[in-house]
């Protein structure tokens, strides 16, 4: 390494701007649009292209590739964005593309996320803070992740599925469809199986939350009428702000339907 932490191995494009106090390792190619905030570290081999910033204090570990182009046949080569924030930590293997004109132009990651060796976030995936993205696991386009969730090995996320705050997907699922805030999916083929109970008590959720958590879940499972309509009649009687979320989410507009409880 040189006295600024740059190995003389690395290949920075000019025009990259690299802030204070990063570490690039041999063999790294940096390209010419790519912002690196303080304090980055790249370990040897890593790949950033494109129009791409990464947050302060993140790091990257060897052999990953971020911000390529998108895995889209629309895609023209329009100029498109990845952003990713700060103290996120990207492993070995991982891929991460750029957005599409047609899927607003930029993906992101937020902050303080880890995204495990040989894991895809495809074009146009908004990821929130806090999310783990397990082993091999793979979100297609246009997937939104709301903050802290937790994504299981070898998982699969269908193109545009929304998965809400606080949710966990096992191991070796399919995701077709929307997922609830704090839902707990499991199966190959993603079933609603309940709550994701350990999260909220690790999170250190109030236990009259989860109460509330409960009770709506079994209303949302057993209710009258249509998932949408037992979730807007939970939005009018509840005093929790964590079941208000869900009935947030349930009511906005989606690409994709919902999985509900017992269904895959």
């Amino acid at each position: 390494m040189n006295a600024g932490g740059i190995h003389p191995g690395a290949i920075i494009e000019d025009g990259a701007q690299i802030g204070a106090g990063c570490v690039i390792g041999p063999f790294c190619h940096i390209g010419p649009d790519v912002r690196l905030a303080d304090g980055v570290t790249l370990k040897s081999h890593v790949v950033v292209k494109g129009d791409t910033s990464i947050g302060a204090g993140s790091t990257i570990y060897s052999f990953a590739c971020v911000g390529e182009i998108p895995q889209d046949l629309k895609f023209q080569g329009e100029r498109t964005r990845l952003v990713i924030g700060a103290r996120t930590r990207i492993r070995e293997n991982v891929t991460i593309n750029t957005g599409t004109a047609g899927g607003g132009g930029v993906t992101r990651v937020g902050d303080d996320c880890l995204l495990m060796a040989g894991c895809h976030i495809a074009h146009d995936v908004q990821v929130g803070d806090r999310v783990i993205v397990v082993n091999n696991a793979a979100l297609a386009g246009h997937c939104v992740v709301e903050d802290d969730v937790i994504i299981g090995g070898l998982s699969g996320v269908h193109q545009f599925v929304r998965i809400g705050r606080g949710a966990i997907i096992g191991a070796v699922t399919m995701v077709t469809h929307d997922v609830i805030p704090y839902g707990l999916v499991q199966a190959p083929r993603g079933v609603l199986d309940g709550l994701n109970l350990v999260g909220l008590k690790r999170r250190g959720v109030a236990r009259a939350d989860i109460t509330a958590l409960r009770a709506a879940f079994q209303m949302l499972a057993q209710g009258e009428g249509t998932f949408q309509e037992r979730a807007r009649r939970l939005g009018g009687e509840t005093e929790s702000a964590y079941v208000a979320h869900i009935v947030d989410f349930v009511t906005s507009s989606s690409e994709r339907s919902f999985l509900t409880p017992g269904q895959g």
